[in-house]
């Protein structure tokens, strides 16, 4: 990765260049480090300002933190345009980038070289230097302190051309060696032994501005993240907003709290669903973490750069960000964990507070059919002892048989609510759900004929026998046939199937009639709950039909569409099943 730097003459510094110089050198050095630029693009500042200031042909500057090694170099061509080359590559071995350094760099092959001992040397202390130093600078002698040593001598060929001067001086800090600034000249005996001392008071103010960098860059990092892990928090508290909301919010609160957000993008998939922020689709490199809830991988949260960037600890991302996506995945699985079973919670509610209107209404039921089918018994015995007078004017006769109709009409609807409060046990016994709907069909064809319904049988051949009442089956398909024709008042056709389905047969009434909204949907068996005028139903078919499949240990089914049409399907356990339990 290059990037351009004002470029300067390839001289050697003018004599005048002195103490004040240095000093305001260092002072830019510091400035920049307490600038908020991350700690990449401040080693390319440095390094080029560096080779702005010293007019040398090259100047690298290797830096080691915790298991991160990087390597910048700023250099000039014969145009004199100047280039800032960066590479940062993860030390994988004990002797680290910078011994590395040391050992490629060396002046010859003897293992003693003065370079490489000066690296080893924490200190920065040398011994007495050889012929190795050119003349121009002053050999240091043993026992001297100092920052760093300062050497110049044959470089090893880099594009095929050479440095003959060369001084690298060891950033110490602390005693602990963290770089290696070197500064590289074609020209022979290109420094000057009078600047010796003020380079090695620049390493030493670019060492001190290399660990404040480094934690003010660290500062910010933990900022960014805190914040992003607080405002996550507040939008967690809000129990108003949808999930889906929280979850694109989350998302956009991701990219800011990565070391690189111009170039940063994130993305959360639930079950299939995305919620992600602009750009991700072309993110080049990411980070992901999985969403488990209850031991189940649901999802992912991903960040990505949509830029090549240096490598680190995971690619282009650091450690912490890491250790971050792990936090927020476990947070957002908690989040969606505890929204789940609050509905869970809610929708048990809702069964509980409709379980015991059910019964509320079923112990009601029961009472005022016991009290009704008394007088409703006397009513219809003297209606029809009445009809047997002789000579019963017309009127009259016909009046007697509007009582005995309305009378039996009556006994239906009580005998409806004895069924639905479970006050008539069913009688159970072993039979064919096939050939239960063909006798039902035999009574109820004529009407659908009469209401230009075409009737479609699909029943599957060899079904398994059920344990159930007769009579009370019979009663399920009518009340489900009949609800089907009046749903079709144009005519239409009625589909009836059964088959079987892993340990339950099933029983499959469908048309494509009128169809029910989803509120009309969620009522239909609630008791005498009805959309029918007053004399076309009583709102008990199908909450008798509900009751009498839930007494066989069955369940119910329903799929409506508004003008096309709805399907119920009824599931039975098997004979055998039932005798087993």
């Amino acid at each position: 990765m290059k990037k351009k730097v004002p470029h300067s003459r390839t001289t050697r510094p003018s004599a005048g260049t002195g103490p004040g110089e240095y000093h305001a050198l260092s002072q830019r050095i510091l400035q920049s480090a307490n600038s908020d630029i991350s700690h990449v693009d401040f080693l390319r500042e440095i390094t080029g300002m560096l080779l702005d200031f010293s007019k040398c042909n090259a100047v690298e500057l290797r830096v080691e933190r915790g298991l991160q090694s990087f390597r910048c170099e700023a250099f000039r061509d014969r145009a004199e345009s100047a280039d800032v080359e960066f590479r940062c590559c993860l030390r994988r071995d004990s002797d680290g980038l910078l011994a590395r350094a040391v050992e490629n760099d060396r002046a010859d092959e003897q293992p003693n070289s003065p370079l490489k001992k000066s690296i080893s040397e924490s200190s920065g202390a040398t011994a007495g230097l050889s012929s190795s130093v050119s003349p121009g600078v002053s050999p240091r002698t043993a026992g001297q302190a100092s920052s760093g040593t300062l050497f110049q001598r044959p470089a090893k060929p880099r594009k095929n051309e050479e440095f003959p001067s060369l001084i690298a001086i060891p950033l110490i800090v602390a005693e602990e060696t963290i770089g290696l600034l070197q500064f590289k000249a074609r020209g022979k005996d290109f420094f000057r032994a009078a600047d010796t001392g003020y380079y090695e008071n620049v390493a030493q103010t670019l060492g001190l501005a290399l660990i404040s960098q480094h934690v003010q860059a660290s500062l910010r990092e933990r900022v960014k993240e805190l914040t992003c892990l607080y405002r996550m928090a507040q939008l967690m508290e809000r129990p108003a907003i949808r999930l889906e909301e929280v979850l694109q919010s989350i998302a956009a609160l991701l990219p800011p709290a990565w070391q690189y957000p111009e170039a940063a993008a994130a993305r959360i998939v639930l079950d299939g669903e995305c919620f992600s922020t602009e750009g991700f689709s072309e993110c080049v490199s990411r980070q992901t973490a999985p969403l488990a809830i209850k031991d189940q991988t649901r999802g992912c949260i991903e960040v990505g750069y949509s830029e090549e960037k240096p490598e680190f600890d995971e690619g282009p991302f650091l450690e912490e960000e890491r250790n971050l996506l792990d936090i927020v995945a476990r947070q957002v699985s908690s989040l969606i964990e505890r929204r789940q079973a609050a509905e869970d919670r809610k929708r048990l509610q809702v069964q509980l507070r409709h379980a015991d209107r059910l019964a509320t209404i079923g112990q009601l039921s029961a009472g005022v059919a016991h009290e009704l089918n008394e007088p409703l018994g006397n009513i219809l015995a003297f209606a029809q002892l009445a009809r047997k007078e002789p000579d019963l004017p017309r009127q009259t006769a016909r009046d007697l048989d509007k009582i005995v109709t309305t009378s039996l009409h009556a006994r239906e609807v009580i005998k409806k609510l004895m069924l639905f409060a479970r006050q008539m046990p069913p009688r159970k016994t072993r039979v064919s759900l096939n050939a239960l709907v063909e006798e039902g069909l035999y009574f109820l064809e004529s009407r659908c004929v009469k209401d230009g319904v075409a009737i479609q049988r699909h029943l599957s051949p060899r079904l398994p026998d059920i344990v159930a009442d007769p009579s009370q089956l019979n009663q399920v398909l009518v009340n489900l046939v009949v609800n089907a024709i009046q749903a079709m008042p144009g005519g239409g056709v009625l589909k009836i199937s059964t088959r079987e389905l892993d340990d339950r047969v099933v029983l499959c009434v469908e048309d494509n009639g009128v169809g029910m909204s989803s509120r009309v949907l969620k009522r239909i068996f609630v008791p005498f709950f009805t959309t029918k005028d007053i004399h076309e139903g009583t709102g008990l078919g199908l909450p008798v039909v509900h009751g009498i499949v839930t007494s066989h240990g069955g369940t119910i089914e329903v799929e409506s569409v508004p003008g096309r049409g709805s399907k119920f399907e009824v599931r039975l356990p098997l004979a055998d099943a039932e005798e087993k339990t």
